[in-house]
């Protein structure tokens, strides 16, 4: 404790604060994943499984977000028309 304790100074004294928990959370994030913790500029690492999840909800998104257009489309185009009933 007495070593976490130096090192929360040392950031505290060079400006950057760091709170005991994030620390502990870094600590085990390390010894958890070795070589592969801490991959640079922010990524967090993900399995095969999570990264298959976030593409898969990325497309879900887009998808909606097309289908939503392509009702407006359809509602404008379908004003005078009465052929389309837009749901």
């Amino acid at each position: 404790m007495v070593y976490y304790k130096c090192i929360l100074e040392l950031l505290h004294l060079s400006g950057h604060h760091v709170s005991p928990a994030l620390l502990y959370r870094w600590r085990k994030e390390f010894s958890s994943k070795q070589g592969s913790s801490f991959p640079g500029n922010g990524k967090v690492i993900l399995s095969a499984a999570e990264q298959e999840l976030a593409l898969l909800k990325k497309e879900l998104r887009e998808t909606q977000m097309e289908r939503d257009i392509l009702k407006k489309a359809i509602s404008i185009f379908s004003k005078g028309d009465n052929k389309y009933s837009g749901s």
